[in-house]
């Protein structure tokens, strides 16, 4: 990979970490007299380089990897837990480890509930999964 100066380097870690191309753009370069519409085309023409957009891609990826090895580590020593419980017929335990597992997964979504209008009173109401699974 080509090598990026300094503020280059700055401005594909910002991108790279969620920031917006004109955030970026004003972190790692010196935009005290430059007009928005200027940071934006500059900041685009920059995110069109070839280097710059593969150096923010191999910074999300590596960053998407560690999640992905994080989460995996956390499913399985829930499963270890789980387990563990079990076998020590601690039947609670061991469902709400699994609970946790699919939880962490993704499998469960908190849904909320907002009743009224935006004139007036609303009342919110968190709405827990068991609810979910009754209601019909």
């Amino acid at each position: 990979m080509a090598t990026l100066t300094q503020k280059q380097e700055l401005f594909a870690q910002a991108v790279a970490s969620g920031k917006s191309q004109a955030d970026a753009y004003r972190e790692a370069y010196n935009t005290g007299n430059m007009k928005d519409s200027s940071i934006h085309v500059n900041a685009c023409k920059l995110m069109s380089e070839t280097k710059i957009a593969q150096r923010v891609a191999s910074i999300q990826q590596a960053a998407a990897t560690v999640v992905q090895l994080t989460l995996q580590t956390h499913l399985a020593k829930l499963a270890e837990l789980r387990d563990a419980a079990l076998a020590a017929e601690q039947y609670g335990a061991a469902i709400r480890a699994e609970e946790l597992r699919g939880k962490a997964a993704g499998l469960y979504k908190d849904r909320v509930e907002i009743e009224g209008n935006t004139q007036q009173h609303m009342t919110v109401r968190f709405v827990r999964p068991d609810e979910v699974a009754t209601e019909g």
